[in-house]
């Protein structure tokens, strides 16, 4: 009885053992993948791990990223919207399976904002407040995100710049354009996100992007030219950096 026993456990043990190895390995494929900007690949290798372990946190917020970054490459708006709605479930998923962790809701917060750039202006706006939410609660969990703060100064920026129709939606489903939004509290956003990672180029374009909209075009050509100067580090960087010197060559 004793020896049947210790064979069970052992057989446990191992089954334990060989769980956890798959699961660190389908998430180490999947970040070398998400490393090699092949977002198809990890996505993929992020499904499996969520679906080997379904309480992985890890596996989780990873996946929403990668169905984030998936979708931004797809050239069809309702193939982007699918990917992008993925990328909210998970981010949702992560945030069931720790809701006192800042990544669940940072992604949740991208996801949203990528439905809301293909989006109608009433949804938008209806999108914002969710926005809004989510960011600050990735920021109360962890100051030092980046990309939230990225996330917020571009949420500042947009709520403080609504068109006509815009402004008319967030008084009925807002009770009106939020009070602190300005595009000068997004300055401060883009510059706390360089702050903490000062070689992320989007930060820097998104900086010229807000000193432009508040005419200072000094501030705007340095940090359009740090962009230029600045490695590629994701893949979206090149598209940011012709970006960055179209918007020079037009100040």
């Amino acid at each position: 009885m004793l020896k049947t026993f210790c064979f069970f456990c052992s057989c446990m043990l191992f089954s334990i053992a060989v769980f956890a190895n798959d699961v660190a390995y389908f998430i180490q494929k999947g970040d070398s993948a998400y490393l090699a900007f092949n977002h198809a690949a990890a996505r993929d290798f992020f499904q499996h791990a969520l679906e080997t372990d379904s309480l992985n946190y890890e596996a989780a917020w990873k996946l929403s990223r990668a169905f984030v970054d998936y979708g931004e490459n797809l050239p069809e708006k309702d193939d982007r919207r699918v990917s992008y709605e993925n990328a909210r479930k998970y981010a949702d998923y992560a945030i069931a399976i720790a809701p006192d962790s800042a990544k669940g809701y940072l992604f949740l917060s991208i996801a949203l904002g990528r439905v809301a750039l293909d989006a109608g202006a009433k949804e938008r706006v209806q999108l914002s407040k969710d926005i809004r939410a989510a960011v600050d609660r990735s920021l109360e969990l962890d100051p030092n995100e980046d990309i939230a703060w990225h996330v917020l100064g571009r949420w500042n920026r947009k709520i403080a710049t609504l068109s006509w129709v815009e402004r008319n939606f967030a008084n009925i489903f807002l009770g009106g354009v939020p009070k602190d939004a300005s595009v000068e509290r997004s300055v401060e956003c883009f510059k706390k996100a360089i702050e903490l990672a000062p070689n992320t180029l989007v930060h820097w374009l998104e900086l010229g992007i807000s000193y432009e909209k508040l005419k200072m075009k000094d501030e705007a050509r340095i940090a359009f030219e740090k962009v230029l100067e600045l490695p590629v580090s994701d893949s979206d960087d090149a598209g940011h950096k012709a970006h960055a010197k179209k918007l020079l060559s037009e100040l």
